[in-house]
């Protein structure tokens, strides 16, 4: 068409139309301008407490459901960082015994008090299931305590790891004590477990699409959106990525031999 219109058309009117042509788009691209962003148009966040003075914030949303999914995995001697909470929501009566590890003295809650890139303190082959959400971004040698998970993980035993993807504000509290350092995808966080675990042993996973991230961003709660809402998955919007590894026990090992 646009070869048709140069032979029969005169120079002068197919300049006047392209004129004409760039004018309009000047006229009309202003009206498919997102103009109310509502009470959202601003530079600051609707809170900075990741939406926990407004509700559930989004972010716990998407790994509460990932602990549910996988309740049957905390069980027997559990580990949990910073304090027991998801270990007696989602053990209940199969935990045998619980601890909770924390990186630095004051913890009324911990058991243990070790950093986990460097925890000689802590031993081998222990636990048969570790709860670790929220804990890989504030340490700086992420490879170093993923091997110690590794290792004081019993044979057959199972981590239940989460971290965050895009739209994770800056947690101040973590940033001013010991630092905050990462935020991951799918990938980088599957080729971190397998680095190991066995790849077959390493089940990922993302959560989240463009609304829950800005919501998550403006620190705004899990109650101001329909379920369908959060549920929806977009493989471009990775707001929060789960891990479960598991470290295989020699029997395992051996019959996969055979």
């Amino acid at each position: 068409m646009k070869e048709f219109l140069k032979r029969v058309l005169p120079l002068g009117l197919r300049r006047w139309l392209r004129n004409r042509q760039r004018s309009v788009k000047l006229v009309l691209s202003p009206l498919f301008r997102i103009r109310d962003f509502s009470r959202l148009r601003r530079v600051t966040p609707m809170s900075r407490e990741f939406g926990y003075d407004r509700g559930r914030p989004v972010g716990r949303y998407y790994i509460e459901r990932f602990l549910s999914d996988h309740a049957e995995d905390v069980r027997g001697h559990v580990l949990e960082i910073n304090d027991d909470t998801y270990t007696r929501r989602f053990g209940g009566s199969r935990v045998t015994r619980s601890d909770v590890l924390h990186p630095v003295a004051g913890n009324p809650q911990a058991t243990l008090v070790a950093d986990l890139t460097s925890a000689e303190s802590l031993p081998s082959d222990r636990f048969d299931c570790i709860i670790c959400t929220q804990t890989l971004l504030v340490i700086y040698d992420v490879r170093a305590a993923i091997r110690t998970l590794h290792r004081i993980l019993r044979p057959g035993g199972v981590l239940l790891v989460t971290v965050p993807g895009v739209s994770h504000q800056i947690s101040r509290h973590d940033m001013d004590r010991w630092g905050d350092y990462w935020r991951f995808t799918k990938l980088s966080a599957r080729r971190l477990f397998e680095e190991v675990f066995p790849p077959a042993e390493v089940h990922v996973e993302a959560d989240g699409n463009v609304l829950s991230a800005v919501a998550f961003l403006h620190g705004l709660a899990t109650e101001e959106f329909l379920p369908e809402e959060l549920d929806h998955r977009d493989p471009d919007y990775e707001v929060s990525i789960s891990i479960r590894a598991i470290k295989p026990s020699p029997l395992r090992v051996e019959y996969g031999r055979t």
